[in-house]
Protein backbone atom coordinates (compact mmCIF):
# COMPACT_ATOMS: atom_id res chain seq x y z
CA UNK A 1 0.00 0.00 0.00
CA UNK A 2 2.75 2.55 0.59
CA UNK A 3 4.36 2.08 -2.66
CA UNK A 4 0.75 2.69 -4.51
CA UNK A 5 0.36 5.88 -2.67
CA UNK A 6 4.22 6.92 -3.36
CA UNK A 7 5.35 5.71 -6.66
CA UNK A 8 9.23 4.95 -6.54
CA UNK A 9 9.76 6.66 -10.23
CA UNK A 10 11.10 4.48 -12.44
CA UNK A 11 11.80 2.13 -10.06
CA UNK A 12 10.51 -1.80 -10.07
CA UNK A 13 9.11 -2.65 -6.14
CA UNK A 14 8.54 -6.44 -5.66
CA UNK A 15 7.37 -7.00 -1.87
CA UNK A 16 7.60 -10.64 -0.83
CA UNK A 17 6.77 -11.82 2.09
CA UNK A 18 8.71 -14.55 4.44
CA UNK A 19 5.70 -16.58 4.68
CA UNK A 20 5.61 -17.37 1.00
CA UNK A 21 9.02 -19.35 1.70
CA UNK A 22 7.32 -22.62 2.65
CA UNK A 23 10.68 -24.08 2.15
CA UNK A 24 12.94 -21.75 4.16
CA UNK A 25 10.09 -21.88 6.93
CA UNK A 26 10.44 -25.62 7.21
CA UNK A 27 14.22 -25.11 6.95
CA UNK A 28 14.84 -22.04 9.38
CA UNK A 29 11.94 -22.47 11.69
CA UNK A 30 13.62 -25.64 13.10
CA UNK A 31 17.00 -23.70 13.82
CA UNK A 32 15.33 -21.12 15.19
CA UNK A 33 13.40 -23.56 17.75
CA UNK A 34 16.39 -24.96 18.49
CA UNK A 35 18.45 -21.73 19.25
CA UNK A 36 15.99 -21.14 22.07
CA UNK A 37 17.35 -17.53 22.37
CA UNK A 38 14.54 -14.81 22.99
CA UNK A 39 17.63 -12.07 21.67
CA UNK A 40 16.23 -10.75 17.99
CA UNK A 41 19.97 -10.58 16.59
CA UNK A 42 20.15 -14.54 16.98
CA UNK A 43 16.38 -15.14 16.26
CA UNK A 44 15.37 -13.12 14.11
CA UNK A 45 14.55 -14.46 10.97
CA UNK A 46 15.12 -11.40 9.32
CA UNK A 47 18.59 -11.25 10.25
CA UNK A 48 19.04 -14.90 9.08
CA UNK A 49 17.47 -14.41 5.77
CA UNK A 50 20.66 -12.37 3.75
CA UNK A 51 22.39 -16.11 3.99
CA UNK A 52 19.45 -17.44 1.18
CA UNK A 53 19.44 -14.70 -1.38
CA UNK A 54 20.81 -17.12 -4.06
CA UNK A 55 17.30 -19.41 -2.96
CA UNK A 56 15.32 -16.43 -2.90
CA UNK A 57 16.17 -14.72 -5.86
CA UNK A 58 17.09 -17.70 -8.29
CA UNK A 59 17.13 -15.22 -11.48
CA UNK A 60 19.83 -12.91 -10.22
CA UNK A 61 23.17 -12.72 -10.42
CA UNK A 62 24.03 -9.83 -8.65
CA UNK A 63 22.62 -7.94 -6.01
CA UNK A 64 23.06 -4.85 -3.07
CA UNK A 65 22.04 -5.80 -0.18
CA UNK A 66 20.73 -2.86 2.30
CA UNK A 67 19.94 -3.35 6.08
CA UNK A 68 16.57 -1.37 7.37
CA UNK A 69 19.05 1.76 9.47
CA UNK A 70 20.52 2.99 6.16
CA UNK A 71 19.93 6.19 3.97
CA UNK A 72 21.23 5.98 0.04
CA UNK A 73 22.50 9.22 -0.40
CA UNK A 74 23.96 8.73 -3.93
CA UNK A 75 23.48 7.15 -7.42
CA UNK A 76 24.82 4.07 -7.00
CA UNK A 77 24.64 2.76 -10.76
CA UNK A 78 28.46 2.69 -10.06
CA UNK A 79 28.48 -0.08 -7.87
CA UNK A 80 27.84 -2.90 -10.20
CA UNK A 81 31.02 -1.99 -12.21
CA UNK A 82 33.17 -2.65 -9.54
CA UNK A 83 35.41 -6.02 -9.93
CA UNK A 84 34.82 -8.62 -7.38
CA UNK A 85 37.95 -10.80 -8.31
CA UNK A 86 36.09 -13.78 -7.98
CA UNK A 87 34.88 -12.77 -4.51
CA UNK A 88 31.14 -13.74 -3.36
CA UNK A 89 30.85 -10.36 -0.87
CA UNK A 90 31.69 -6.63 -1.29
CA UNK A 91 31.48 -4.95 2.16
CA UNK A 92 33.57 -2.60 3.84
CA UNK A 93 36.15 -3.19 6.00
CA UNK A 94 36.33 -2.86 10.17
CA UNK A 95 39.50 -3.24 10.87
CA UNK A 96 41.49 -0.44 11.82
CA UNK A 97 41.60 0.01 15.02
CA UNK A 98 42.04 3.85 15.10
CA UNK A 99 38.45 4.09 14.04
CA UNK A 100 35.25 3.29 16.04
CA UNK A 101 33.87 0.67 13.75
CA UNK A 102 37.01 -1.57 14.70
CA UNK A 103 35.78 -5.18 15.00
CA UNK A 104 38.27 -7.86 15.72
CA UNK A 105 37.38 -11.28 15.08
CA UNK A 106 38.26 -12.24 18.42
CA UNK A 107 35.95 -10.37 19.88
CA UNK A 108 33.02 -12.51 18.61
CA UNK A 109 34.46 -16.01 17.98
CA UNK A 110 35.60 -18.16 20.61
CA UNK A 111 39.20 -19.57 18.86
CA UNK A 112 39.85 -21.85 22.24
CA UNK A 113 37.90 -24.01 20.03
CA UNK A 114 40.08 -25.54 17.74
CA UNK A 115 37.82 -26.46 15.50
CA UNK A 116 37.87 -22.55 14.69
CA UNK A 117 41.54 -22.21 15.68
CA UNK A 118 42.44 -24.55 12.70
CA UNK A 119 40.42 -22.68 9.89
CA UNK A 120 40.65 -19.25 10.62
CA UNK A 121 42.95 -16.30 11.15
CA UNK A 122 42.36 -14.59 14.27
CA UNK A 123 43.92 -11.68 12.88
CA UNK A 124 42.00 -11.71 9.72
CA UNK A 125 40.18 -8.44 8.53
CA UNK A 126 36.50 -8.09 9.11
CA UNK A 127 33.79 -6.16 7.34
CA UNK A 128 30.49 -5.36 7.99
CA UNK A 129 26.79 -5.69 7.10
CA UNK A 130 24.39 -3.10 6.28
CA UNK A 131 25.38 -2.41 2.24
CA UNK A 132 26.94 -5.47 0.89
CA UNK A 133 26.98 -6.12 -2.85
CA UNK A 134 26.87 -9.88 -3.43
CA UNK A 135 27.65 -12.49 -6.30
CA UNK A 136 24.94 -14.46 -6.43
CA UNK A 137 26.53 -16.78 -9.15
CA UNK A 138 29.89 -17.34 -7.52
CA UNK A 139 27.83 -17.76 -3.78
CA UNK A 140 25.79 -20.91 -5.72
CA UNK A 141 29.04 -22.31 -7.39
CA UNK A 142 30.56 -21.84 -3.58
CA UNK A 143 27.57 -23.56 -2.22
CA UNK A 144 28.20 -20.69 0.60
CA UNK A 145 24.28 -21.44 1.74
CA UNK A 146 25.04 -24.84 2.81
CA UNK A 147 28.57 -23.83 4.03
CA UNK A 148 26.28 -21.22 6.68
CA UNK A 149 24.22 -24.14 7.36
CA UNK A 150 26.99 -26.28 8.32
CA UNK A 151 28.32 -23.69 10.83
CA UNK A 152 24.93 -22.35 12.05
CA UNK A 153 23.88 -25.99 13.11
CA UNK A 154 27.80 -26.35 14.94
CA UNK A 155 27.49 -23.33 16.75
CA UNK A 156 24.17 -24.58 18.46
CA UNK A 157 26.22 -26.92 19.68
CA UNK A 158 29.66 -25.76 20.79
CA UNK A 159 29.80 -22.12 21.88
CA UNK A 160 32.09 -20.58 18.87
CA UNK A 161 30.60 -16.92 18.90
CA UNK A 162 28.75 -14.17 20.30
CA UNK A 163 26.34 -11.19 18.67
CA UNK A 164 23.76 -12.56 16.13
CA UNK A 165 24.52 -13.15 12.68
CA UNK A 166 27.77 -10.81 11.73
CA UNK A 167 30.16 -13.72 13.22
CA UNK A 168 28.59 -16.52 10.99
CA UNK A 169 29.11 -13.98 8.30
CA UNK A 170 32.60 -13.33 8.76
CA UNK A 171 33.23 -17.15 8.55
CA UNK A 172 30.92 -18.25 5.76
CA UNK A 173 32.27 -15.45 3.36
CA UNK A 174 35.69 -16.09 4.87
CA UNK A 175 38.48 -15.61 2.23
CA UNK A 176 35.09 -14.60 0.03
CA UNK A 177 35.05 -10.46 0.58
CA UNK A 178 36.76 -7.85 -1.54
CA UNK A 179 36.83 -4.48 0.27
CA UNK A 180 34.54 -1.58 -1.05
CA UNK A 181 35.84 2.11 -0.52
CA UNK A 182 34.44 4.13 2.59
CA UNK A 183 33.10 6.42 0.77
CA UNK A 184 30.32 3.92 -0.36
CA UNK A 185 29.41 3.46 3.35
CA UNK A 186 29.70 5.37 6.37
CA UNK A 187 29.04 3.33 9.53
CA UNK A 188 28.30 4.36 13.22
CA UNK A 189 25.76 6.65 13.02
CA UNK A 190 23.64 4.86 15.91
CA UNK A 191 26.16 4.77 18.15
CA UNK A 192 29.65 7.19 17.37
CA UNK A 193 28.79 11.06 17.82
CA UNK A 194 32.49 10.98 16.16
CA UNK A 195 31.49 10.09 12.95
CA UNK A 196 33.27 13.30 10.57
CA UNK A 197 30.90 15.36 8.72
CA UNK A 198 32.43 14.88 5.74
CA UNK A 199 32.62 11.11 6.01
CA UNK A 200 28.47 11.79 6.10
CA UNK A 201 28.33 13.85 3.02
CA UNK A 202 30.44 12.10 0.90
CA UNK A 203 29.03 8.72 1.39
CA UNK A 204 26.94 7.03 -0.91
CA UNK A 205 25.28 5.22 1.82
CA UNK A 206 25.16 6.00 5.70
CA UNK A 207 24.67 3.75 8.14
CA UNK A 208 22.39 4.24 12.00
CA UNK A 209 24.06 0.67 13.23
CA UNK A 210 24.27 0.66 17.01
CA UNK A 211 21.04 1.26 19.49
CA UNK A 212 20.60 5.11 18.86
CA UNK A 213 18.22 4.98 15.82
CA UNK A 214 17.69 8.09 14.03
CA UNK A 215 13.62 7.25 14.62
CA UNK A 216 14.01 7.03 18.73
CA UNK A 217 14.55 9.06 21.14
CA UNK A 218 17.95 8.49 22.23
CA UNK A 219 19.28 8.96 18.63
CA UNK A 220 22.23 10.92 17.87
CA UNK A 221 20.33 14.52 17.25
CA UNK A 222 23.03 15.79 15.14
CA UNK A 223 22.37 12.59 12.47
CA UNK A 224 18.85 12.67 12.45
CA UNK A 225 18.53 15.01 10.19
CA UNK A 226 19.88 13.66 7.20
CA UNK A 227 17.58 10.61 7.89
CA UNK A 228 13.95 12.45 8.72
CA UNK A 229 14.82 15.21 5.65
CA UNK A 230 13.35 12.47 3.85
CA UNK A 231 10.24 11.87 5.49
CA UNK A 232 6.68 13.38 5.48
CA UNK A 233 6.00 13.99 8.67
CA UNK A 234 1.92 14.43 7.87
CA UNK A 235 1.54 11.13 6.30
CA UNK A 236 -0.90 8.71 8.12
CA UNK A 237 1.04 5.66 7.95
CA UNK A 238 3.80 8.05 10.09
CA UNK A 239 1.22 9.22 12.14
CA UNK A 240 -0.22 5.99 12.97
CA UNK A 241 3.31 4.89 13.96
CA UNK A 242 3.70 7.72 16.16
CA UNK A 243 6.34 9.65 14.08
CA UNK A 244 6.35 13.25 14.52
CA UNK A 245 8.79 16.49 14.17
Amino acid sequence: MWFLLNPPGKATIHVQSIENFDWLSTKYNSTLNEQKSYDPRYSSALNHLRFYLPDIFPALNKIVLFDHDVVVQRDLTEIWSIDMKGKVNGAVETCLESEASFRSIRMFMNFSDPFLARRFNANVCTWAFGMNLFDLHEWRRNNLTMLYRNYLQLGLKRSFWKGGSLPIGWITFYNQTVALEKRWHTLGLGYNSDVPRGDIENAAVIHYDGVMKPWLETGIAKYKGYWSKHLLYDHLYLQQCNIHE
